[in-house]
């Protein structure tokens, strides 16, 4: 097996040949930590590598599954996480020069699990500063799109989604607040699940916004964010707001196929000002393949998705805001223009606005559950555009996180973030000049089971991931 088919390997395949020991550890992250080497100055994925402690963990794997140990498909499986997740002895500098020196003296849950599971961990990923969205200068370089090294990777799990797509790890995790993991997952043409809130822990996790932040895979198959949520999903004691529900079998369900599942189409989110044209084509034959599978596809109307972009910029950056007051006051300077500028301006709003903000945030998340009461799931774009030029995706004036392009964007991925519930991103076509295009699908609370099966069946009949562009080689 050559070091381009060891990239490009999805964890289920990696799973079965270390299982098999026709494949060790030791060699696959040996391929992985080369290919960092060799890419990832270009691509910007990683801040930091985590070579030696990857190789011990490798090493400790391999002897393991050779003593009969195996622990499960995650073991000895090479991953990365987003870095505003805590890692004892390593820099977690959440992509600011804030926290520049930040070296946690213990682990988050969710890294304790993944090593719990056996997994090697690779390193820390590039991130917008933050994970707040739309960073001019990037402290650790910009991420790049691979499939087109001009064009944004997406925020702000932008790493997460340029390992994944480069061939840099087998897996990553990010984190969704109000998009960050399905659209950098759109971009790059990956697969991207946002949970429902408070399945997974944050405990070691920096926060952006309390009530909306969620941690999730982003992976080469829907196979795979199965296999990682399986590893890090469930309570956490030191985490209040985890859920106690238990957790189910993800991998099982993805096995069985959908039978009568009852979709949504939105017509406004097929009807926006900016909804490109070639995404909707997408989309539109998309809900017509999962029609063709067994899907019963109506549309629907949905008019809180029009204003969902300002109700969760008028209450996640005054969340986000709360909790950086005391380094906008001692250390405003290191900070982002963007990132500096959006915490002030979320400083001072007033209460009122913010209140205002709550309550129109009920009523989205009124408006998508009592669509999903006589519907399964909602289907529509994860982004209204393809990866836009790296020029365009800043916070700078006219980029795509301003004004009227920014709330548009927002109203295709807020929606179920301000509901808390599971959303996921799977490649469903591509533009003419070839860059990915993201179909969404949204499910009811804690419904992964139910969604990862309908985005798996529609995965394994649209076929889209033998292609790879030449800039992945």
């Amino acid at each position: 097996m050559n070091d381009r088919d060891l990239h490009f390997l999805t964890i289920a395949e990696a799973a079965r040949l270390i299982e098999s020991r026709s494949l060790s550890p030791v060699e696959l992250a040996q391929a992985y930590l080369e290919r960092i080497e060799r890419l990832n100055a270009n691509l910007g994925a990683y801040i930091t590598v985590m070579a030696d402690s990857a190789l011990a963990q490798a090493s400790r794997a391999e002897s393991e599954i050779a003593n009969g140990g195996y622990r499960g498909r995650m073991h000895g499986i090479p991953i990365a996480v987003k870095d505003i997740i805590y890692t004892r002895g390593v820099l977690t500098s959440a992509g600011s020069r804030v926290l520049a020196d930040h070296v946690p003296e213990y682990d988050s849950t969710i890294v304790e699990r993944l090593d719990a599971a056996g997994s090697v961990l690779l390193g820390k990923l590039n991130l917008s500063e933050f994970a707040i969205g739309g960073t001019i200068d990037h402290p650790y370089g910009t991420p790049r799109n691979p499939w087109d090294t001009g064009k944004s990777a997406g925020g702000s799990s932008s790493g997460s989604a340029v390992a994944v797509a480069g061939g840099l790890c087998a897996g990553s995790l990010g984190s969704d607040t109000g998009g960050s993991i399905r659209g950098p997952s759109a971009f790059c043409g990956i697969v991207g699940l946002r949970p429902t809130y408070r399945r997974v822990t944050r405990h070691g996790v920096v926060p952006m916004s309390w009530s909306l932040d969620t941690v999730g895979p982003m992976t080469h198959t829907v196979e795979d964010c199965a296999i990682m949520l399986q590893a890090i999903a469930g309570h956490d004691e030191r985490d209040s707001s985890s859920a106690r529900d238990p957790v189910p079998n993800y991998s099982e369900s993805v096995a069985e196929w959908p039978r009568g599942a009852r979709v949504a189409l939105p017509r406004e989110a097929m009807d926006f000002d900016g909804l490109n044209s070639e995404v909707r084509s997408a989309v539109a034959v998309a809900a017509d393949q999962l029609a063709e599978i067994g899907a019963d596809v109506e549309q629907a109307d949905l008019p809180m998705l029009a204003h969902s972009g300002a109700v969760f910029l008028a209450t996640a950056d005054v969340d986000a805001a709360t909790h950086h007051m005391p380094w906008l006051k001692s250390r405003p300077h290191l900070y982002d223009w963007n990132t500096r500028t959006r915490l002030e301006s979320a400083a001072i709003t007033p209460s009122p606005v913010y209140l205002r903000g709550l309550r129109a945030r009920t009523l989205v998340k009124e408006e998508m559950m009592r669509t999903l009461e006589n519907n399964d799931f909602i289907v529509m774009p994860a982004s209204p555009t393809a990866a836009p030029p790296i020029a365009r995706s800043t916070g700078s004036p006219g980029g795509y996180y301003q004004g009227r392009l920014d709330l548009a964007r927002r109203r295709y991925t807020s929606p179920a973030a301000l509901a808390g519930l599971p959303a996921i991103s799977v490649p469903c076509g591509f533009t003419e000049s070839g860059m990915p295009i993201g179909l969404q699908i949204i499910g009811r609370p804690f419904s992964e089971p139910e969604l990862l099966r309908v985005a798996h069946a529609y995965e394994q009949a649209a076929d889209w991931r033998p292609r790879r562009s030449p800039e992945m080689g």
